[in-house]
């Protein structure tokens, strides 16, 4: 099977994410794939149609005419959806799972027979952007070529071992809220300074996209950007001593943290609830 060769594809909830998924294919293999999108609301439906994609309700359905199956829904609405689906269905079928926290093994748990793998993506595939990182699958599966191309299409692709995937979801997923708020922060600071906000926010913006770039390209330690623009009792210094005593980088690690052990426990109760749900020991 090959990603752009007549290929039919079922995203099984068309929000957000799965609706830029379905945006990044269509773009990708223009009408050489059939794409399928299911969603429990009519305006995700609506939106998937408008999309390219064949806009059903029934999961069972969308699974059973798919070669590749991309699960999008959130993880307390899995067990759901192999209720309606039967568990049968998912055997011999290639599933990616963007469901955050759960395991590999949960998945091939409640889809016997189905080619899983997980992965984690996040909100820039809006754009083009997306940092995707996949579980490194047991064995060297020929269709590992497939969901990287399918993943490369939205951005860039780590693969990663399955214990890295909860922090990478903290890191990356949760990322971009995480960087608006700085974003916002800044723009704030510098509206409180005198800055009109549109022209702040803008700044904001294009340092933002200037420096990450900066950053890439020098594959240097950040310390030594910082200290290319610190000089001696200057103005930077003034700032990243506010910074230090207010303990900005300290709270962003703390809140990395907290976030990588709310996916452990996000984990850990769908495991368990899609085992009481499936009946499975």
């Amino acid at each position: 099977m090959k990603l752009c060769n007549g290929t039919t594809i079922s995203v099984i909830g068309a929000g957000r994410i799965g609706s830029a998924i379905i945006s990044s294919l269509r773009n990708h293999c223009g009408d050489s794939i059939k794409i399928i999108a299911t969603g429990r609301r009519e305006e995700t439906l609506e939106r998937a149609a408008k999309l390219g994609a064949l806009a059903i309700r029934d999961n069972k359905q969308a699974v059973g005419e798919a070669d590749m199956i991309v699960l999008s829904v959130k993880p307390h609405h899995f067990p759901d959806v192999v209720k309606q689906t039967g568990r049968d269905v998912w055997r011999g079928k290639l599933v990616v799972s963007v469901m955050a926290g759960v395991k590999v093994k949960t998945l091939a748990n409640a889809m016997p027979g189905a080619d899983v793998y997980r992965a984690m993506t996040n909100i820039n595939v809006l754009v083009g952007k997306a940092s995707t990182a996949v579980a490194n699958p047991e064995n060297d599966s020929p269709s590992k070529l497939i969901v990287e191309e399918l993943f490369r299409c939205m951005g860039e692709v780590y693969w990663v071992p399955e214990e890295y995937l909860d922090v990478w979801t903290s890191l990356a997923g949760s990322g971009p809220a995480f960087i608006a708020e700085i974003v916002d922060a800044l723009v704030l600071g510098a509206t409180a300074s005198g800055m009109p906000r549109d022209l702040a926010y803008k700044a904001t913006l294009d340092v933002l996209e200037g420096t990450a770039i900066l950053l890439r390209n020098a594959n240097k330690h950040p310390a030594t950007i910082r200290d290319e623009v610190i000089t001696p009792a200057g103005t930077t210094i003034r700032g990243i001593i506010v910074m230090e005593s207010e303990g900005i980088k300290s709270a962003l690690m703390k809140t990395i943290e907290a976030t990588y052990k709310r996916f452990i426990e996000i984990g850990i109760e769908i495991d368990q609830y899609v085992k009481k749900e499936l009946d499975i020991s």
